[in-house]
């Protein structure tokens, strides 16, 4: 059980986890899933960490298959400038190790944009926090459980 289920159940939230066998060099955690998983790519997002020009993290959720739009999401943060956190900073704010951070259940919580794409589907995945398992919700659910607000943060 990850702080991400803990989080989802609690919130009594509609979800679903979906397991798979996580291969230590896949090229990407976010396409492996979807791959493993039979999953659209467009349908599981992964959760990424940006650095503010106020040195504020904030996380982005955006589709595997594309990338983050660093200067979309300094715009609808209302910074200049944004960059990757660096590994570490990700890990310690979250909670989580690379390639299982899940926007929930993280450790300190941070402002939330989700990709507006994410709003045409019924439910999406995200990452359960830990490689190998996603949890399937509703984007709306999504937002509510981080806070969030949805943004065009994708490329």
């Amino acid at each position: 059980m990850t702080p991400a289920i803990i989080q989802a159940r609690k919130a009594g939230i509609y979800f679903r986890t979906h397991r798979y066998v996580h291969e230590p060099d896949a090229a990407s955690y976010g396409l492996e899933a979807a791959d493993k998983l039979g999953l659209d790519p467009a349908r599981v997002f992964k959760t990424l960490v940006a650095v503010m020009d106020n040195r504020r993290l904030v996380m982005a959720m955006v589709p595997v298959a594309r990338q983050l739009d660093l200067k979309a999401l300094a715009r609808v943060d209302g910074a200049k400038k944004a960059t990757m956190a660096p590994p570490r900073e990700v890990e310690r704010a979250t909670g989580y190790v690379l390639g299982g951070v899940s926007p929930l259940g993280q450790k300190r919580p941070l402002a939330a944009f989700l990709d507006e794409s994410a709003m045409g589907y019924a439910t999406v995945h995200v990452s359960g926090g830990r490689r190998g398992l996603e949890i399937e919700l509703a984007p709306a659910d999504l937002l509510l459980l981080t806070g969030g607000q949805s943004a065009p943060v994708s490329l």
